[in-house]
C-alpha cells in the first residue's frame, strides 16, 4: 500500500539545514497497522506529514521516495496532492476538538467532506454520513449527526474524526496520537475500531504514538525512531518482546509495568548513575530554602460527603433544567506525606474533585479539611486564605498554564513576590535560578520564554513554580499524559524525589493505571462521581473488589514488561 524508501527531510535555517529525518524506510500493507514509536522529537509526525504532503514550511523532502501503490507522491503537483489528501490518504489528528469546526454540526462537516471528493447529492452524502457514524459505533446516528462537536464526549469526538477520515474510503490512514488524551475504556473502544476497520476494509494504518502499550495491543509491525533515524523495525512481538537495539531495550524498560512497583524509572539514552543519583550541589540553596519552610509535619487532607452539582441543559422554556451531579457524596482521606492516586474514566469527576479542593468549584454539600484547617467552599475562600498557598496544582498541559508573554524568571518569581517570601529582586532571581537547577534545568532558562522549551522541560518549570509557593499539598492532574515514555520517566522520577525529600502530600490524578501503580501509596477509583473502591495500591491492583476496577485493569494495554 505505502512504501517509503530512504526518506530524508530537512528544515533550512540561518544556522544551516536541520535534518529531521535521515534515510528512513518503511512500508504499510493493505489491512496492516504499522506502529511508529519513539520519543518526542524523533520525527514520527514529520514522516506522517511528508507522506500526506503537509510538511510545515520551510521543511522539504531532500532525498528518498514515497509511493502509494503505483503513485509516486513526490511527483504530484500542488493540485494533485490536494485531491489525493482526503481521497486516498486521510489523517486522524491527536486532538479531535481542534480537528472539528465548533460552528458546524457534525452533519455539515461530513457532508461537506464527502461532496468535496465525490459528485453526489446532499441527500446521498447525508445518508452515507449516517451509515459511517453507525459503522464506527455512534448510536442513534440519524439524530446525533445534527449535534455540534462540543455536545459529544472526547471518545465520541474521536469517532467523528475517524468518520471524517473514512468518508472518502481511503487506502491509507495516518493516525497521529489518536488515543493520547483518552482514558483506558474509551482508548480500548477507539483501538478496537481501528483494528476492525483495518480487517474489514483492508485500510492500511500508519499509527504514530509514544504509547508502547497501544503499539503492543494492535500494531502488526513497528518501527522505532530516534533523532530521525530508524533504530529497529519488524514484527511487533519481535521488536517489543525481544528487542535487539540497546535503545529499544531501554525504551521498553522505561514503560511502567502494571503488575509490580519500581523504585525508579529508567530513562532511555541517559547514564543510569546520573539518573539515579542527583547532583546534590545543584539546587542546594533552593532545597535548603524549601526545607526551612517545612518545619511543620506533613499535611493530610480529609474529604467527607462532598457533592458538586452543575446546572443541566434546558430542555424546555417552561421547565427548570435538572442539575448534573458531578460528584455524589465523595469521601476520601489522603494520609500525610503519601501519594493518593485518583483514577477513573473521563467524566468520572476526577478533575472536578481537584477543582473543589483548590476552591475553583463550589460544592453543594460536604466538607474539605486540610489537616486542622477547614476549607471554605469556592469563592468563600478568599485570595488571602492560607490554603491558596498550601495547596498547589500541576496541570496536564504546562504550555497553557505558563504565561507565554513572560520570561521564566518572571513567571517563577511571582509566587515569591505574591506570598512575601523574597521582596528583593536580586535575591529572588538567584533563588529562581537555583530552583531551576533543583528540577533539572540549567540557570540560563531564567531568561527564556515558555515556547523555547520542550513539553517535558515546561512540565519541570511548572513543578518549580508550585514549589516556590512552599506548598504542603500538591495536586498533579494528568501531569504526564501528553509525554512520551522517556520524558514521563524523568518527570515521575522528579516527583518521587521531591515527595521523598520534602514530605509533600500529593493527589495524583491519571487515567494511566500503570503510572498510578508506580507512584501511589493509596488509590481511589471514581465512576459517575461516586467512589467505587479505595485502599492501599497493592490491595486494589492485586485484589480488586469492585467489578468496575477489574474492568479498568483488564482494559489496560499489556506492555512488553508484562509479557
Amino acid at each position: 500500500m505505502l512504501t517509503v524508501q530512504d526518506l530524508t527531510v530537512r528544515f533550512p535555517s540561518r544556522f544551516g539545514d536541520f535534518t529531521a529525518i535521515k534515510g528512513v524506510s518503511l512500508s504499510v500493507a493493505p489491512g496492516e497497522i504499522h506502529g511508529l514509536v519513539g520519543e518526542s522529537g524523533a520525527g514520527k509526525s514529520t514522516i506522517g506529514a511528508a507522506v500526506i504532503g503537509l510538511l510545515q514550511s520551510p521543511g522539504y523532502v531532500a532525498e528518498g521516495s514515497m509511493t502509494l501503490q503505483d503513485t509516486d507522491l513526490r511527483t504530484l503537483s500542488t493540485d494533485q496532492a490536494h485531491k489525493m489528501r482526503g481521497k486516498r490518504i486521510s489523517m486522524i489528528f491527536q486532538d479531535p476538538q481542534t480537528s472539528l469546526n465548533p460552528l458546524m454540526t457534525v452533519q455539515d462537516q461530513l457532508v461537506e467532506t464527502i461532496q468535496a471528493h465525490e459528485d453526489i447529492s446532499k441527500t446521498q452524502a447525508r445518508k452515507r454520513a449516517i451509515d459511517l457514524l453507525e459503522e464506527i459505533g455512534i448510536k442513534n446516528a440519524e439524530t446525533r449527526i445534527r449535534a455540534y462537536p462540543h455536545q459529544f464526549s472526547g471518545g465520541m469526538r474521536q469517532r467523528v474524526v475517524i468518520a471524517l477520515a473514512l468518508c472518502t474510503d481511503p487506502d491509507l490512514i495516518i493516525a497521529d496520537e489518536p488515543t493520547t488524551a483518552l482514558d483506558v475504556a474509551v482508548q480500548s473502544q477507539v483501538l478496537g475500531l481501528i483494528r476492525r476497520l483495518a480487517d474489514t476494509r483492508q485500510i492500511g494504518f500508519l499509527l504514530i504514538t509514544h504509547d508502547i502499550g497501544v503499539i503492543a495491543q494492535i500494531a502488526d509491525r513497528v518501527t522505532v525512531l530516534r533523532h530521525g533515524i530508524v533504530m529497529e523495525t519488524g514484527k511487533t512481538a519481535q521488536v517489543l518482546g525481544k528487542p535487539k537495539n540497546p535503545y529499544t531495550v531501554d525504551l521498553m524498560k522505561a514503560v511502567p509495568p502494571l503488575d509490580r512497583r519500581l523504585d525508579r524509572f529508567l530513562v532511555p539514552g541517559e547514564d543510569r548513575k546520573s539518573d539515579t543519583d542527583r547532583d546534590q550541589a545543584k539546587g542546594d540553596k533552593a532545597e535548603k530554602w524549601l526545607l526551612a519552610g517545612q518545619k511543620d509535619p506533613a499535611t493530610g487532607l480529609a474529604i467527607n460527603d462532598l457533592s458538586v452539582r452543575f446546572v443541566g441543559e434546558r430542555t424546555s422554556l417552561w421547565r427548570k433544567p435538572k442539575p448534573f451531579i458531578a460528584l455524589n457524596n465523595v469521601s476520601l482521606d489522603v494520609r500525610p506525606g503519601t501519594i493518593m492516586g485518583l483514577v477513573g474514566e473521563s467524566g468520572s469527576g476526577k478533575s472536578t474533585l481537584a477543582k473543589a479542593i483548590t476552591g475553583l468549584v463550589k460544592p453543594a454539600l460536604g466538607t474539605i479539611r486540610l489537616q486542622d484547617l477547614d476549607l471554605p467552599h469556592g469563592r468563600d475562600r478568599g485570595r488571602h486564605h492560607p490554603s491558596r498557598r498550601l495547596i498547589q496544582m500541576v496541570f496536564q498541559d504546562p504550555f497553557s498554564s505558563l504565561n507565554a508573554r513572560h520570561r521564566i524568571g518572571y513567571i517563577l518569581g511571582e509566587p515569591l513576590l505574591h506570598y512575601g517570601f523574597e521582596p528583593d529582586a536580586k535575591l529572588r532571581r538567584n533563588l529562581v535560578a537555583d530552583m531551576l537547577e533543583l528540577v533539572g534545568l540549567t540557570p540560563d532558562a531564567i531568561d527564556k520564554y515558555p515556547h523555547q522549551f520542550s513539553g517535558g522541560q515546561r512540565q519541570r518549570i511548572a513543578v518549580a513554580r508550585t514549589l516556590l509557593a512552599r506548598p504542603k499539598f500538591l495536586i498533579c492532574d494528568e501531569p504526564t499524559s501528553a509525554l512520551d515514555v522517556s520524558i514521563q520517566a524523568q518527570i515521575l522520577n522528579l516527583l518521587k524525589d521531591l515527595q521523598a525529600t520534602f514530605g509533600l502530600t500529593i493527589l495524583f490524578i491519571s487515567h494511566n493505571l500503570a503510572v498510578v501503580r508506580q507512584m501511589a501509596d493509596d488509590v481511589t477509583v471514581l465512576r459517575y462521581g461516586k467512589v467505587v473502591e479505595t485502599g492501599k495500591v497493592e490491595d486494589v491492583f492485586e485484589r480488586p473488589r469492585a467489578e468496575y476496577t477489574k474492568e479498568l485493569l483488564a482494559l489496560t494495554p499489556v506492555t512488553p514488561s508484562d509479557w
